[in-house]
């Protein structure tokens, strides 16, 4: 989306990684001006090609090996009709546009490095080939591990729940967490500002009260007298739960201390659980370990978080002291054991109000004239629709993809009335979308559409940017600084549907690129106004004016009716027309970028952080097996939890510097 002349003078100016060989110090400079890599990475919106380049700031070693590889889209027999040249000059349908000018001199670098690839033979084709195999399998880098995690606003509020009754959700008062990733829970934002330590210590102190307040009511004494064996036992035992491991020597000792300086045992065990919910093995859990006696301790601590987004339960740290957990057979067990839990739910209700932005509709505001039904109860409705239509299709068993093609919702009697149907006899029954209607799945259901859209009138850039980014994990570059994303305004004399007023952003060089890439997804979801009700002519209003008493007054509104063209596309996927949601949703359920993505956003809010290329052999595996599991995401779930463990084989690479005291 940046200004190519622009980009063209700055990217002159640079070195460039890899310049030290022939293809860095020629066709890979091309490449870089063209912009090329913005779209062909692993999660750019041309990932489902085989073009992906290098990590920037590559060895020149590795950007020639990249340049040799490109062998693969070289026509040997008629070499100057490449796919490697006709694509990026559009002689051949280009989803990005020309990026190389016919006729021009980096055309001609292109003919150059085509005519030595052509010429490569025996041991010289098969090395150039042999990058391509190495890349798939994580191109010889290791998975990035962090020894600790901080909880998550919301596994705080459920371990301290689950460790002292507590039923408050402290965490509500903390300063809220920022999406990065798309999630609240990736490590690189999970920093302890100021603020948040002060409210951890106040937190702390308030939790600890309250739990003794009256006495120990809530048992969490294991004794009655405030003996050396008595702190021994609470310190032991409370310690475990709220360290998710057992205590070390030292610890330990230091805990007895804290508790013996109160002659009063239940004050004692105050100051113990104040000072464990500040220290930094609570608050912050085990990922990683490179003491192999810790590592049992990891995965119940990985498990009871992923699946119940809580601590462990007893029987999990049990199974852990047993070593239960050391094997894969033993991981899946304890896996398929916490999915059967109710708390499993609660888990994936977290996610899932993640990564469908729940927060937006929660936040959003639509015109009130406009859409009087929308209220802050509809909003609610369109969550909880959603978070129901997703739990079914997990704990029910069926196919995860009819996420996007299923022709029924959940509805109450507000989304009713969005979606033209009776009202249900209860709210949030199941209700069928007649056929008539073109709705399917999320992307025919109230909360993306209306997420997706302005106060006033629904929005294509919107509608196509969700899609890339949650149902394809594809980036979409942000706009350059400086540049007017206004719309022209639309007027009473020339009246325009949105596809007409958007019709900029194809002519326009700085915007095109991406533009055209996710404005024809949103093109073919017009049919669907701002809150996600169905439409079957785009309405403009005007306010007219009259004079009276020479002083202009605001008349009744003026509508007027324009047709819609609700056809559509998504660039990159074949055969992927469309002018309905359910066709959209069609598209994407069966194709292999939206699968895969699927396994990527669980993955991605499990780990904490983004796949890394060292992940690609763990992400394949368990998209297969999700695959062969007819899309089930509960096998899903397993199969990730499973061979997580199986893919670091019990080595610690630790990227993450806190240690718990």
């Amino acid at each position: 989306m940046k200004p190519v002349a622009r980009v063209v003078c700055i990217a002159a100016a640079l070195p460039l990684a890899g310049q030290d060989g022939p293809f860095g110090s020629g066709l890979f400079q091309v490449l870089e001006k063209a912009e090329c890599r913005s779209c062909h990475t692993a999660d750019g919106v041309a990932s489902p090609t085989r073009l992906h380049f290098p990590d920037p700031g590559a060895a020149p070693e590795k950007v020639e090996a990249f340049g040799r590889s490109l062998v693969i889209f070289v026509d040997r027999a008629q070499p100057g009709s490449s796919l490697l040249v006709a694509k990026p000059t559009n002689r051949i349908a280009h989803a990005g546009g020309e990026r190389i000018r016919q006729g021009s001199p980096d055309e001609e670098v292109f003919r150059q490095w085509i005519a030595r690839l052509a010429a490569l033979s025996g041991p010289e084709l098969a090395a150039a080939l042999r990058y391509r195999e190495e890349e798939a399998a994580g191109g010889g880098k290791q998975a990035p591990r962090t020894d600790l995690r901080r909880l998550t606003h919301s596994q705080y509020s459920h371990t301290v729940r689950d460790l002292l009754g507590d039923q408050t959700s402290p965490a509500n008062q903390f300063p809220p967490e920022d999406f990065v990733n798309g999630f609240r829970n990736q490590t690189q934002a999970q920093n302890l500002s100021p603020l948040l330590i002060e409210a951890y210590s106040a937190a702390a102190e308030k939790l600890a009260l309250a739990a003794f307040r009256g006495g120990d009511t809530r048992g969490l004494i294991p004794c009655k007298q405030n003996l050396p064996s008595c702190r021994a036992r609470f310190v032991r035992e409370f310690g475990l739960k709220a360290f998710r491991r057992p205590l070390e020597p030292m610890e330990q000792r230091r805990y007895e201390a804290l508790m013996a300086r109160e002659t009063d045992l239940v004050r004692g065990a105050q100051l113990v659980v104040e000072a464990m919910l500040q220290s930094t093995s609570f608050l912050f859990r085990l990922d990683d370990a490179q003491d192999v006696k810790w590592r049992p301790y990891v995965t119940a601590n990985r498990l009871a978080y992923a699946i119940w987004d809580t601590m462990p339960d007893a029987e999990l740290l049990a199974a852990a002291a047993r070593g239960d957990l050391n094997s894969p057979a033993g991981i899946e067990r304890a896996t398929r054991r916490l999915l059967d839990h109710p708390r499993a739910k609660e888990s994936l209700n977290e996610f899932v109000s993640q990564w469908m932005r729940f927060d937006r509709i929660l936040t959003a505001s639509k015109d009130r004239r406009r859409y009087p039904q929308f209220t802050r109860e509809t909003a609610v409705a369109m969550t909880e629709e959603a978070r129901l239509f997703i739990g079914d299709l997990v704990w029910n068993d069926r196919n995860f993809m009819n996420l996007l093609t299923a022709n029924y919702g959940f509805a109450d009697t507000d989304l009713a009335g969005i979606y033209g149907v009776p009202a249900p006899s209860r709210d949030f029954e199941r209700v069928e979308f007649p056929a008539n209607s073109e709705r399917a799945g999320l992307l025919g259901q109230a909360l993306f559409l209306a997420i997706t859209a302005k106060p006033d009138d629904s929005s294509p850039t919107a509608r196509g940017l969700f899609v890339r980014e949650q149902f394809l994990c594809q980036h979409v570059p942000e706009p350059p600084a400086g540049v007017n994303t206004n719309l022209p305004p639309v007027t009473e004399a020339r009246p325009q549907t949105n596809r007409d007023r958007m019709s900029e952003h194809a002519t326009n060089p700085s915007c095109a690129t991406c533009h055209k890439l996710i404005d024809p997804i949103g093109f073919g979801l017009e049919r669907f106004d701002s809150v996600g009700a169905r439409r079957e002519k785009f309405q403009l209003q005007f306010a007219a004016t009259r004079q009276t008493g020479g002083n202009a007054r605001r008349g009744p509104l003026k509508t007027v009716d324009l047709e819609i063209d609700s056809s559509g596309y998504v660039a990159g996927l074949k055969d992927s027309q469309f002018v309905t949601p359910s066709r959209l949703g069609a598209v994407l359920a069966s194709s292999p970028q939206c699968q895969e993505c699927i396994v990527k956003q669980y993955f991605r809010y499990t780990l904490g952080r983004m796949e890394a290329p060292g992940d690609r052999p763990l992400i394949r595996k368990v998209l297969g097996d999700f695959e062969k599991s007819g899309f089930k995401f509960k096998e899903l779930i397993v199969s990730l939890m499973r061979e997580r463990t199986n893919a670091e084989g019990g080595s610690v690479h630790a990227t993450a510097h806190h240690k718990p005291r």
